[in-house]
């Protein structure tokens, strides 16, 4: 299972969420399952999903709630990515935007993030 931690108003978030969108849209693993996990209050979750054309399911961990799921994960900035194996291990951690740890994502989903020939930076700070 992929947790994909983010907030609204966050750059990097909006930089970053559009490529796993696509990873979702596209991934041959199925059984992998994708869920985006916003920090925001659902309305303007709502509004990030479709300016930014997410389908990817989202949860809600909000600051009324006390951010629970961050707090679980030792959240200290977002994005944070964590594959999730069936066994609870987290076999992979991303925090910020990492071009290689997107693409080794999208190996295991079985759906390259990028297009060729389209610009990606190597690192993007969360």
């Amino acid at each position: 299972m992929l947790l994909a931690f983010y907030k609204v108003n966050c750059p990097t978030c909006q930089y970053t969420f559009p490529f796993l969108e696509r990873m979702y849209r596209g991934r041959v693993d199925t059984d992998i399952g994708m869920y985006a996990i916003s920090q925001d209050d659902p309305e303007s979750t709502r509004e990030f999903d479709k300016e930014f054309g997410m389908t990817l399911p989202t949860l809600l961990d909000t600051e009324e709630a006390g951010y629970p799921a961050s707090n679980a994960y030792g959240l200290s900035h977002v994005p944070s990515l964590f594959l999730v194996e069936p066994d609870g291990r987290i076999s992979q951690a991303i925090t910020g935007f990492d071009k290689k740890g997107m693409e080794e994502l999208g190996r295991r989903l079985g759906k390259e993030p990028f297009e060729p020939g389209e610009y990606v930076p190597e690192w993007k700070s969360g």
